[in-house]
């Protein structure tokens, strides 16, 4: 978030209204003609060259920490030089590539995830794949499992993880322990017991809620929940699955039976018109009006900052109780980089990417001064990592190889816009049927794909 050190807002899938933000996007991308993926690679790397970078942080401590993480790769590389320039949107980033000139970035880095299928497509940025085999390096063996799988389209790896958000369970100890509670849940049936002892009325709202299940509920949108169940989205026809995998029914099912036992749509949606703002410090974890959250990693500096009045616990979200084995994944997306295919220092550009995404010192450095979790499996188990000792329930999601992403797409993150607006129709009651729903949700997004195309 701008203004604190806790670095906020990372990637589109942070906000529930992230996906509406990213389609917005899209549609300059889907423009976007920005030459061959391997146009300009023909560049001396170990010549005295100046390259633009472009990223996405503002808060003055972020920007701080991009300016220490490129001082480090100016060191290690001298004959390289970097001109930094923060605070620009995927829509700045692809209306620079369309302009190109010496200006336009040689390397950019976005928080927009879902985008990377448009990103790889269009030719945007140039597929990494032969650089990284040239410098020797496994991204398979690099990267977590599913940031391996977010920076990819089709065999097309356009980009690269630079550090990662996990979400996990954050709860109040206090509470649970006025409720008799001993223990965080670890499957959904002991989540749906423990919300209920939690939630606490007074008249016709809450002096206390258990947990806020609608999908406007801050961070409780159907990719971070339904991750859970580790769903396909799409087959390998590239068809969507969302009527025919069990886990979208699964999870759909489950968050409408909790939203009614809770009170039902209406009621929680008048609690939380009253709440406070996701992003401030009255948001009502800190508060205590929510006693459980789903949320990523940079909530626990958010949460410490407000001072509250209670002990904050943090764990995995629970789990499918057939699923209690997994118990521990969870949902993980991030920040990402890339070379766009505009660049003439293609090869210089790759020596800055490889050093901020794969060096591990480099990567932790970052990672202390963001707080974001780190994005390759050996800064994961740095000794040099500092940290409070809850955030490691965060590093234990990122390299846990059953947490699950949202795939890239051609058309970006239409289709979570898609799932999550059916979302809305069917926990309100305006859907009722949720077998022909999914059918209707699937049909639209293969009708999306296909026009992108």
């Amino acid at each position: 978030m701008p203004g604190k050190s806790w670095k906020v807002i990372p990637s589109v899938s942070r906000k529930a209204a992230t996906a509406l933000a990213a389609s917005a996007s899209l549609a300059l991308l889907a423009t976007a003609c920005t030459g061959q993926s391997d146009a300009g690679a023909t560049d001396d790397a170990s010549a005295e060259t100046t390259l633009n970078f472009w990223h996405a942080w503002s808060a003055p401590g972020e920007v701080a920490a991009v300016e220490d993480l490129v001082a480090g790769f100016e060191k290690a590389h001298p004959n390289i030089h970097v001109n930094v320039v923060g605070n620009m949107t995927d829509d700045k980033i692809n209306q620079a590539l369309r302009a190109g000139g010496a200006k336009a970035p040689d390397v950019i880095s976005s928080f927009t995830t879902s985008n990377v299928g448009k990103f790889c497509s269009s030719g945007a940025l140039v597929d990494l794949n032969p650089f990284f085999e040239k410098s020797g390096i496994d991204p398979d063996k690099t990267f977590p499992k599913a940031m391996n799988e977010y920076t990819q389209y089709e065999g097309n790896r356009c980009a690269v993880p630079l550090l990662g958000d996990a979400y996990g369970l954050y709860y109040n100890k206090t509470a649970f322990k006025k409720a008799g509670i001993t223990s965080p849940p670890r499957t959904w049936s002991e989540f749906e017991a423990d919300a209920k002892k939690l939630t606490i009325t007074q008249g016709d709202s809450y002096k206390q809620l258990g947990f806020m299940p609608n999908y406007h509920g801050w961070e409780s949108t159907t990719e971070h929940l339904f991750a859970q169940w580790s769903p396909k989205y799409f087959g390998s026809d590239g068809k969507s699955t969302v009527a025919e995998d069990p886990g979208f029914a699964a999870g759909f099912t489950f968050q409408k039976k909790l939203v009614d036992e809770l009170g039902g749509f209406q009621k929680l949606e008048k609690y939380r018109s009253g709440l406070g703002d996701e992003w401030g410090p009255k948001h009502p974890f800190h508060t205590g009006q929510v006693a459980m959250q789903l949320d990523g990693e940079w909530r626990l500096g958010m949460a410490l900052e407000a001072k509250p009045d209670f002990e904050i616990g943090v764990a995995p979200l629970p789990v499918p109780d057939d699923q209690a084995d997994q118990y521990g994944k969870g949902y993980i997306t991030g920040t990402i980089a890339g070379v766009p295919a505009t660049s003439k220092k293609q090869n210089a550009a790759w020596e800055l990417v490889k050093y901020m995404t794969t060096d591990t010192d480099a990567v932790v450095g970052f990672s202390n001064a963001v707080h974001n979790v780190p994005s390759t499996l050996q800064a994961l188990k740095s000794p040099k990592l500092k940290y409070d000792p809850r955030f490691k329930t965060f590093l234990d999601i990122a390299a846990n190889p059953n947490s699950q992403t949202a795939p890239a797409s051609v058309n970006g993150g239409v289709y979570l816009v898609t799932l999550q607006k059916f979302g809305y129709d069917y926990e309100s009651g305006k859907v009722s049927d949720l077998k022909a729903g999914l059918k209707k949700t699937a049909e639209q997004i293969d009708t999306d794909i296909a026009q992108a195309k």
